[in-house]
């Protein structure tokens, strides 16, 4: 009897520890979601932060604001566990980014509602496993709901592209400026966008579209050129042309310089003269691949390493402009825009490497620094996006914008299917678990039902952050869609009246909406199956303290409530 008393009170104390973690867990992830649970919707609040460098970012974007968080919030200072749960939370946002460029807010709340609901069954001893089970559930069926309501469009209907855009960057800083940021991200996705065959169409935003941040000049003056932009000027300002029509261009990986020594290079000169031979040697090295060069008759040389003195004289002379020391992805969108190729070594140099594409070589002074232009290309697969503003502050938050619309604007590009704003696809995602709900068997029925109360937080936090009376109104909607009707029911997050989103044209991409649910709903199963966290991080030992090996640290509740802090 003794022994089965004990081993009922350790299973107990097991539980219930675990039971504890749980909870831990489940406050951390709540907390990073009210910190962002503002800045949902068109009508939200903005954060202004401190980055790492010591300046200013003013943003209301999801993603933006948690990586410039650092670990001193009041959250994150409970204890490891904690920390831990808050940096998992922060890396959904990033995923989110990197993924599909949208909807970093809306994962957060909803991971963090996720939890929350589950926090009940958690305390009613329900096990993690069978939670999991019915959210995956729950998952499965949210996706075959957003198939069902999803619409296809036309991705080469630029009117609906533009509308879409806008709609997805109508909570950002950004709208107020009209279509400006909407027809900047259309005109450089449409311009890279590759087709790979089968209506497969791939558009590689980080390669092949550079943002240039120009401080001066109104926002009214960003443009997409049809080429590319770089931060450079000519090598011999007084002796190479700024300005060629239809130049010839050729790209190098290779210094034109005579090639020095690894480290150190020791040379024995028996004679006075072999001193001269020595650097005739050099000159005519140099001589010998500035000739190979001109075989071609370039008019612009562009390479990625050095241009010594002798092969800046060489060139000039030959009428030809040399930019060096460009980066190596910059070189790459001029291969891109302009069909040249990058060559190794200037004795491979052909003739089909040499590129004829672009229709203007240029360079512009703005402000006190010089740009390289090479525009007016035939067909770029490569752009630059000029940003003009009045401040750096203000033109980082327009880039962060841009990006987010460039993402959706590929998004479409790659899978033209368009689901409801404004909380409207949330609700019929709920209302349709609801239904379904009475059909799951066992107890995985209770947390499934869980999980469709946990979608209603997206339209919930719009209708907060409209300052409309949230009862009354999640009331409303929850009667519109109450059989799984009236899909494109929503909120207009302006002005927070119930309308018609379709009419409205508030939309959203069905990748984003997918994708939002996929990584909310595995990133909660994942973090309520942590029932234990192990502390590996070494303890500064007091003077004269043993030297036995340390061993690894279970955090327990008590921990947890306990004025832990981390080390500076």
């Amino acid at each position: 009897i003794l022994k089965t008393s004990l081993k009922y009170a350790e299973d107990s104390l097991k539980r219930e520890s675990g039971t504890k973690v749980h909870h831990a867990n489940i406050q951390a992830s709540k907390a990073v979601a009210d910190i962002i649970r503002t800045t949902l919707g068109p009508r939200s609040m903005l954060k202004m932060l401190l980055d790492a460098s010591g300046g200013i970012v003013v943003t209301n974007d999801g993603n933006a604001i948690l990586r410039e968080l650092d670990l001193a919030h009041p959250a994150a200072k409970a204890c490891y566990s904690t920390m831990l749960i808050y940096l998992s939370m922060i890396e959904l946002s990033r995923t989110q980014d990197e993924e599909v460029g949208d909807g970093t807010t809306s994962v957060i709340v909803l991971a963090g509602e996720m939890l929350h609901v589950a926090e009940a069954f958690i305390e009613k001893n329900y096990h993690p496993t069978v939670i999991c089970r019915a959210y995956n559930k729950a998952l499965e069926d949210a996706i075959a709901v957003l198939d069902k309501i999803a619409m296809s469009i036309d991705a080469k209907d630029r009117a609906t592209m533009l509308g879409l855009v806008k709609s997805c960057i109508g909570t950002k800083f950004t709208s107020q400026f009209g279509d400006l940021i909407a027809d900047l991200a259309i005109d450089a996705t449409q311009t890279v966008g590759v087709d790979l065959g089968q209506g497969l169409r791939e558009v590689d935003i980080k390669k092949y579209i550079k943002v240039e941040k120009v401080p001066g000049g109104q926002l009214e003056d960003s443009k997409v050129l049809k080429g590319v932009m770089i931060n450079k000027d000519v090598v011999a300002p007084g002796k190479m042309k700024r300005k060629i029509v239809n130049p010839r261009i050729i790209l190098l990986d290779c210094p034109l310089e005579y090639k020095k020594g690894e480290n150190q290079t020791n040379a024995e000169l028996v004679k006075e003269e072999d001193w001269e031979v020595l650097l005739k040697m050099e000159e005519e090295y140099i001589e010998s691949l500035c000739l190979q060069i001109l075989k071609f008759k370039p008019d612009l040389v562009v390479t990625e390493k050095g241009v010594s003195d002798l092969a800046c004289h060489y060139l000039s002379k030959a009428g030809v402009s040399a930019i060096r020391r460009v980066r190596k992805t910059d070189n790459n969108r001029i291969a891109k825009a302009s069909g040249a190729v990058i060559v190794n070594r200037p004795d491979e140099l052909q003739e089909s490497d040499v590129g004829t594409g672009a229709g203007l070589f240029e360079v512009k002074k703005i402000g006190d620094e010089f740009f390289a232009f090479i525009v007016d290309c035939k067909d770029p697969k490569a752009c630059t996006v000029l940003l003009r503003g009045a401040s750096k502050d203000l033109l980082n938050e327009v880039e962060r914008n841009l990006q987010d619309a460039m993402s959706v604007a590929r998004n479409i590009i790659k899978n033209p299917k368009l689901v409801p704003g404004g909380g409207a696809t949330e609700l019929t995602v709920s209302a349709t678990l609801k239904q379904k709900s009475s059909s799951v068997e066992g107890i995985e029925k209770w947390p499934y039902e869980a999980a469709a109360l946990a979608f209603e937080a997206i339209p919930r936090t719009l209708a907060q952050n409209c300052g409309v009376n949230v009862i009354r109104t999640m009331t409303a909607l929850q009667g519109k869609h109450a059989n799984g009707e009236n899909a494109w029911i929503g909120i207009d997050g302006n002005t927070g009246a119930i309308a018609d989103m379709k009419e409205r044209k508030i939309w959203d991409a069905y990748n984003v909406k997918a994708q939002t649910f996929k990584t909310a709903i595995e990133a909660a199963c994942m973090l309520l199956r942590i029932d234990d966290i192990v502390s590996g991080i070494k303890k500064k030992q007091a003077p004269g303290a043993g030297q036995g090996p340390s061993k690894p640290k279970v955090e327990t509740e008590a921990d947890a409530d306990g004025e832990q802090i981390l080390p500076d």
